[in-house]
């Protein structure tokens, strides 16, 4: 009855919709994990999918596109490709593609390679630039551009406004 064997080589009933593949890296397209505002997590989390966490977390989190909702918490260091942070975290950021909006409160240091921070945002910690490219040279200081509510800083120096 549960076991994934009976339907190898089968086609999906019809109605249902086939059983997702795998992509290259692991990752399946179109899937997503999503931890509930009623979740408590004690561990770390290892996602090969999109994660959503609206729970909390104690521990660290590791996925590949990470979206925070405003009343979660992690506690514990976050490394993903890209994230978008609402809640609180207590621990290191290290994401390629961040978003941090107003209502995120971060307690430690950020590292990115490209960021963008809603007004209202809290960072208590420090901001590191990573390069896209590891020989690149020390990046001299840029002035930030600020639009609307989102201020974004450019990640190269010389980088049109």
């Amino acid at each position: 009855m549960f076991n994934s064997n009976n339907n190898r080589g089968r086609e999906a009933a019809p109605g249902l919709p086939p059983a997702p593949q795998p992509q290259a890296g692991g990752q399946k397209r179109g899937m997503f994990s999503v931890i509930g505002p009623d979740m408590i997590i004690t561990g770390n989390i290892a996602a090969t999918a999109d994660l959503h966490i609206d729970g909390r977390v104690d521990g660290d989190v590791m996925c590949g596109n990470l979206v925070q909702g405003a009343d979660s918490r992690i506690k514990g260091t976050v490394k993903a490709e890209s994230a978008r942070l609402a809640g609180a975290i207590e621990g290191s950021v290290s994401v390629r593609q961040l978003t941090i909006e107003r209502a995120a409160r971060i307690t430690g240091d950020v590292e990115y390679e490209n960021i963008a921070i809603e007004n209202g945002a809290s960072i208590d910690g420090r901001l590191k630039h990573v390069a896209a490219d590891a020989v690149r040279a020390v990046p001299t200081p840029v002035a930030s551009h600020h639009s609307d509510s989102v201020t974004q800083f450019p990640t190269a120096a010389g980088e049109a406004a």
